[in-house]
């Protein structure tokens, strides 16, 4: 709004954020969402360290558009960003080798837990899925996002996720089956 002097007047219902406003709200947005979305990561690449390098560069590559006021929905920004990364690093990954079994660090798990070889045989079985397939089982079953929800964060089809959930939900069935009857 302008005044009869052509001065320009802020109301407060127009009044961007303050940057300090805006950067205590990014910090207490990566407090709150750090844990989920490195935990996305970590079932997407099976790798921690990893996991934890696309997490920092999503939280990078979001904060200029944050700062700037451009982010309106952050956690799906922010998952989509954490997809976007680990899609570049596949991409970047000439050989697109597939990933060895990984073990969950000690200091995250205890193995003389009672549920922590099964949650090791789930993740090794979920570390044998195609890239895509687990990145749809990750976001739906382990995210707990929907079909639409998780077609957005990947930019692909609904049809495409049913398919790659089925395929990925095959897939682990079969190798826990598999690898129950060699238990035997």
């Amino acid at each position: 709004m302008t005044t009869g002097g052509g001065e320009r007047v802020v109301t407060d219902e127009a009044r961007q954020p303050e940057t300090g406003e805006r950067d205590d709200a990014f910090a207490a947005l990566f407090a709150s969402q750090r844990g989920p979305v490195l935990r996305l990561a970590y079932l997407i690449t099976g790798d921690l360290e990893l996991a934890e390098e696309v997490v920092a560069d999503a939280f990078a590559s979001m904060y200029a558009r944050w700062r700037a006021g451009k982010v309106e929905e952050p956690d799906r920004y922010l998952r989509r960003a954490v997809v976007n990364q680990v899609r570049g690093r596949f991409r970047r990954n000439a050989t697109r080798r597939r990933f060895e079994a990984a073990r969950v660090p000690a200091a995250a798990a205890d193995p003389s837990d009672e549920g922590f070889a099964e949650r090791d045989r789930v993740q090794c079985a979920l570390l044998g899925l195609p890239p895509g397939q687990r990145a749809v089982v990750a976001l739906r079953f382990l995210d707990d996002r929907s079909e639409a929800e998780t077609a957005a964060l990947l930019g692909i089809s609904v049809g495409t996720v049913k398919s790659q959930a089925a395929h990925g939900l095959e897939h682990l069935r079969r190798a826990l089956d598999d690898e129950g009857d060699a238990d035997e």
